[in-house]
């Protein structure tokens, strides 16, 4: 079973303020270590998403999203498989107050990724490249609880995203995704409003 070590949302800004700046970003790693038999397997994942916006607009925030995750497995030291990827693209943010405690929002996010594979079994080493698209709507809830400070509840989103990879010889695979996942996925956050 997969040990969420840490998911922190943090974002730093005037959410209902026109003219004002938002600064908000996740963390998120992940490790496991198993043993079975002698046999040692490891696996790693670590990510990193900023964002920036400018709300320009009471109810509208659009800016700069860039996300950078990496993850290992190495398996009894023999076979070691690593991805890392990399994604920058814009977002589009709409909030609306509920009340004075409240407040619904949802981002639109799209932009550019790619995905570096790296596969080692025994001396055998390959690499495959692909790069793509992705598009995503997360909604999520904002309280208010005093001097500006908030905590953001997000459980999941609607997504689809593409990769087109080199391949071997130039027998590069297209990978499509479609990630439907309200229920599945849980992130808290705390903003500040300034």
């Amino acid at each position: 079973m997969l040990v969420v070590l840490a998911l922190a949302v943090v974002s730093f800004a005037n959410a209902q303020k026109k003219g004002s700046v938002l600064v908000m970003g996740s963390i998120e790693y992940n490790s496991e270590n198993v043993s079975n038999a002698g046999v040692e397997n490891k696996y790693n994942t670590f990510g990193f998403a900023p964002k920036v916006g400018y709300q320009f607009h009471q109810n509208w925030t659009a800016g700069l999203e860039a996300g950078i995750a990496s993850s290992k497995q190495d398996l009894n030291g023999n076979n070691e498989y690593k991805t890392n990827n990399f994604s920058l693209g814009g977002f589009l943010r709409y909030a609306k107050p509920l009340n004075q405690t409240f407040s619904a929002y949802a981002d639109l996010g799209i932009g550019y990724q790619d995905r570096k594979v790296t596969n080692r079994n025994g001396f055998v080493t390959t690499t495959d490249k692909g790069d793509g698209f992705y598009i995503g709507i997360t909604p999520a809830i904002l309280v208010n609880v005093g001097k500006g400070f908030g905590l953001n509840f997000n459980v999941g989103g609607l997504g689809y995203n593409t990769l087109n990879y080199d391949g071997n010889n130039g027998n590069g695979d297209t990978v499509k995704n479609f990630n439907f996942s309200f229920g599945q996925q849980f992130s808290v956050g705390i903003s500040k409003n300034f």
